[in-house]
């Protein structure tokens, strides 16, 4: 099938409301990819709502200026004089970004349960526009939309001088399929669901951020074949996690969920997750720090006087024994710094990771690990270089955020010297009971 690709991005500050509503049929291609991934059973379930969804609803956030009757679809009760929402179309930090998921991804379940299967599909549009948008190459600056900045990083072409990008970059004709993809359910509950669905989006900005400057570079060079190769690279995973999201609120909304599903949900390991602190993604310059050397948080690996990729190593003490053990999900940080992490309300009632210092890097070491719930200290421990790592287990049930810090602490009145403090926290993990 080949159909025409737009992320559609509508920069409200930059053009008037008449001229951003240009754009078309954005969206199409990505929708009815996803679309096409459902199982039988819930295509079936949308009916004659399905093609609309695919073609027509899935385009609403752009058209509220114009299309009264669904413009409703696309509001939020917490914002009733806001017509436009600029959140639909542009990603933000990341707790805006989960009330939006959380609030369109409810309103979708909850029609589904009253059988209002019209009203669900055009909320399921609203939430595959604003999924779709954060997964397009044109949205991945933030507070550079039309790359007037990148362009002074990557001087454009003779023939490019002088034009905005934006629109160049996300335009293709493309073929988007993700046929043989199997949806994924993000969770048992809409809080569950928003939660989880929020990181699979920052994966999507990610890989969405890797397409951006090779699209640039291959329209300086007019080379259409690689705009569009990279184009797809985003517009597929766009699909992939419009399609998990679809299958989640379909399957919230019928109460069709598999023994299997649940099963899979049981705990969630947070080593790869963004924490607050990352603002819009990434470590701004304040989130660096000096000890043990130079950098900021990483995950699944550590630094070796701030140069050398070295594997995540603990000692770890069993029935007796101790023996080193090399953990692939894990983060590692500096002194000072916290690693603060939202978490969805009713979900999960407990937390466990291994906290302790690389078994080479860090054995002169001592590390003060703590684990703190909304404001309040669950667990503390001291760790000397030359111990095992200890296994922190805190309940978290009503908690809003979780923050992992680390200090160096005072040892025999004096501060000891954090150069040596390779502090891991290893297997990061959320249980439910």
């Amino acid at each position: 099938m080949r159909v025409h690709l737009f992320f559609c991005a509508v920069f409200i500050s930059l053009v008037s409301p008449s001229s951003a509503l240009g754009w078309g049929t954005p969206h199409i291609a990505i929708t009815k990819a996803a679309l096409q991934a459902l199982p039988p059973a819930q295509q079936k379930l949308l009916g004659l709502e399905l093609k609309k969804l695919g073609e027509e609803y899935c385009l609403i956030p752009d058209h509220v200026y114009n299309d009264k009757e669904n413009a409703r679809f696309a509001k939020m009760e917490s914002k009733p004089d806001v017509l436009y929402l600029l959140n639909l179309h542009l990603p933000a930090q990341q707790e805006g970004n989960l009330e939006t998921l959380r609030y369109f991804m409810g309103k979708a379940v909850e029609a589904l349960r009253a059988g209002k299967i019209g009203e669900a599909a055009r909320f399921m549009g609203t939430v595959c526009h604003q999924l779709e948008d954060y997964g397009s190459p044109a949205h991945t600056v933030p507070g550079d939309n039309m790359f007037t900045l990148l362009q002074q990083f990557l001087p454009p072409s003779e023939g490019m001088k002088g034009q905005l990008l934006h629109s160049p970059i996300e335009s293709g004709d493309l073929e988007v399929s993700i046929i043989g993809y199997q949806a994924k359910l993000l969770g048992v509950s809409v809080e569950e669901a928003a939660w989880r669905l929020l990181h699979r989006v920052n994966e999507g900005i990610l890989n969405a951020r890797s397409t951006t400057i090779p699209i640039i570079q291959a329209l300086y060079a007019e080379d259409t074949n690689a705009v569009k190769k990279w184009q797809l690279k985003a517009a597929t995973m766009d699909a992939q996690i419009v399609a998990d999201a679809l299958y989640t609120m379909l399957s919230l909304g019928s109460g069709k969920i598999g023994k299997e599903d649940r099963g899979a949900l049981q705990k969630n390991q947070i080593s790869t997750y963004f924490p607050l602190e990352a603002e819009s993604l990434y470590y701004p310059q304040s989130q660096f720090f000096s000890k043990p050397n130079w950098g900021c948080p990483q995950s699944g690996l550590i630094l070796a006087q701030g140069k050398q990729v070295t594997p995540l190593s603990l000692r770890i003490e069993d029935a007796g024994a101790v023996e080193v053990k090399t953990f692939a999900k894990g983060i590692s940080a500096g002194m000072g710094r916290s690693l603060t992490f939202l978490l969805p309300n009713g979900v999960y009632q407990n937390f466990r990771v291994w906290a302790g210092l690389h078994p080479e890097l860090g054995k002169q070491g001592r590390v003060e690990f703590a684990i703190i719930g909304d404001g309040k200290i669950l667990e503390s421990v001291i760790v000397d270089g030359s111990e095992p790592a200890r296994l922190m287990q805190c309940e978290v049930s009503g908690l809003k955020k979780i923050e992992l810090k680390l200090n160096t602490p005072r040892a025999d009145g004096m501060k000891v010297d954090a150069k040596n403090n390779y502090a891991i926290w290893a297997e990061p993990t959320l249980l439910k009971k």
